[in-house]
């Protein structure tokens, strides 16, 4: 053991609060993005067969970006810190791409040139979105000491659910108050634009904030807190040695987290068709019952939110934190299996409140369990290559949409069906993660 090494203080609930805040900003982005991308490439003309596709760019920007912001930001200090100026450039960016985005069938383009235009925006919205997220959780992971970090990665879980509510109703909250839900063929309707527009705003508020507020540790200060030979600006990081001596519970949790992201990437994708299909019978993306089925998945998404939220301040109350995990991921799967069977729009509440279970757990587990695997050095590398196990699931998922979509009957609902036995799935592999605080403490 390293007697040298210096405690981290206790931090106020404030402070805590304050690392992130911006993270309700950039979960609106996030949650704005996730339900309602199918919605505006299917408006464009895009055939359902297809839309899985449209779902490589997110994941596949993040495994590329999430690494090297880790990376980089590991090296980086000025006067404004280490990870926060990766965390506002990504912000200022994806503000950007949100006002460009909806308006992809707006500017008189073909219906070609409008959905290369789309994938284009896409394609920085989620890199940029993914710059801003990633140091959110480097923050925590640099400067709350272990006793902290569950209550830490609880209010980040918090705020993220928070800022998807709020993304998530945003389309019908502004149909309710009048803004048109309907647009001319292959124009994405007002009600999704302002959504977009008002989002964009409160992310860049709330980054601004958590930039003021949080005052990082400088290099030498870091390195005293966890032990570092040197600071962590002077090491060197080789991503193929790190994943190398990666702890166990880094690939352990990734598996489980396979079967998850999986999951959820068909949801993301194909619960606009599902909903469209089983309450507002139609298919057809012209019509006022297609949207209107989109604006409803803004509120199960919503309802979902609330769930996790719930069922978040619960989990510390579990004795076994892999049982939680697992119990978590069978009440989630469960609700994917009940989506395609239930037809009043009322009565899904009950199966995305369920499905919260599962999205509460994924939030907070994987990164308390890998974080506190770590040893402090190269967190932010590490983080960034754990992303891997969200994206790559996502990628395999998003590339094999439209096969195994085919193999179920080209029935979208039928894809609930498939991300409820993968989540399944994966609760059954949670028992193979081996938690390792305890082993590299022994080792230290």
């Amino acid at each position: 053991m390293n007697t040298g090494l210096k405690n981290k203080p206790d931090l106020s609930f404030a402070k805590l609060w304050n690392l992130s805040f911006g993270f309700f900003g950039v979960q609106i982005a996030y949650a704005l993005q996730s339900a309602n991308i199918s919605r505006i490439f299917a408006t464009l003309g895009a055939d359902p067969h297809n839309l899985s596709y449209f779902w490589i760019l997110p994941p596949l920007m993040g495994i590329i970006v999430q690494p090297i912001v880790g990376t980089l930001s590991d090296k980086t200090w000025c006067r404004f810190g280490r990870r926060i100026p990766y965390l506002f450039v990504g912000a200022l960016v994806a503000v950007i791409v949100m006002c460009l985005l909806p308006n992809a069938g707006s500017l008189g383009m073909t219906v070609s040139t409008a959905m290369v235009f789309g994938l284009i925006a896409l394609m920085f919205l989620d890199t940029s979105i993914n710059m801003a997220m990633q140091p959110f959780k480097m923050l925590v992971g640099d400067m709350v000491n272990e006793k902290q970090k569950a209550l830490a990665y609880s209010i980040q879980s918090f705020l993220c659910n928070a800022g998807s509510l709020v993304g998530y109703v945003f389309p019908f909250f502004f149909t309710f108050i009048g803004i048109s839900n309907v647009a001319a063929k292959g124009v994405i309707p007002d009600s999704v634009i302002y959504s977009f527009y008002i989002g964009a705003a409160i992310l860049i508020l709330c980054v601004i904030y958590t930039s003021a507020k949080v005052k990082e540790m400088p290099p030498k200060e870091y390195a005293e807190y966890h032990g570092l030979a040197k600071p962590l600006n002077e090491e060197k990081a080789n991503w193929f040695q790190l994943l190398r001596k990666a702890p166990s519970a880094f690939w352990t949790v990734g598996l489980v987290q396979f079967f998850c992201w999986a999951a959820f990437l068909y949801m993301w994708n194909y619960t606009n068709g599902t909903i469209a299909e089983t309450c507002w019978q139609t298919t057809d993306p012209k019509s006022e019952g297609f949207q209107a089925a989109g604006n409803w998945v803004g509120i199960l998404f919503a309802v979902q939110a609330i769930g996790s939220v719930c069922w978040a301040m619960l989990l510390p109350r579990f004795k076994g934190r892999k049982t939680a995990y697992a119990l978590s991921l069978v009440l989630g799967g469960a609700g994917f299996l009940m989506v395609p069977f239930i037809h009043d729009q009322y009565v899904l509440f009950v199966p995305y409140l369920l499905i919260g279970c599962a999205w509460a757990a994924m939030l907070a587990m994987p990164f308390t369990i890998v974080t506190n695997a770590l040893d402090g050095s190269h967190m932010g590398a590490y983080l960034g290559l754990f992303n891997g196990t969200i994206c790559i699931p996502q990628i395999i998922a998003a590339a094999l949409g439209g096969v195994v979509l085919s193999l179920v009957g080209s029935v979208q609902s039928n894809m609930m069906l498939v991300a409820g036995v993968l989540l399944i799935a994966g609760a059954a592999t949670v028992g193979i993660i081996k938690e390792s605080v305890g082993e590299r403490q022994d080792k230290a």
